[in-house]
C-alpha cells in the first residue's frame, strides 16, 4: 500500500484574519484536522467574527 502525501491548504478570513489550516480543522467547531476546506459545511461561520466561508481566501505559506 502506497502513502499519498496530501496537500494541505490554508484559508484566511479576510474580514477579520482567523486561519483555517487544513491540516489541523476546528476541533472545537466539529472539524476534525485533515478536513478538506471544500468538506466544511456551506453553513459553517467564522468562529470569530460569523463571517461566512465566501469570506475566506486560500492563502500561500
Amino acid at each position: 500500500m502506497t502513502v499519498q502525501t496530501l496537500e494541505l491548504k490554508t484559508y484566511m478570513c479576510v474580514i477579520c484574519g482567523f486561519v483555517y489550516n487544513e491540516a489541523v480543522g476546528v476541533p472545537d467547531e466539529g472539524i476534525a484536522p485533515g478536513t478538506r476546506w471544500e468538506d466544511v459545511s456551506l453553513t459553517w461561520r467564522c468562529p470569530d467574527c460569523g463571517a461566512g466561508k465566501e469570506d475566506f481566501e486560500m492563502m500561500e505559506i
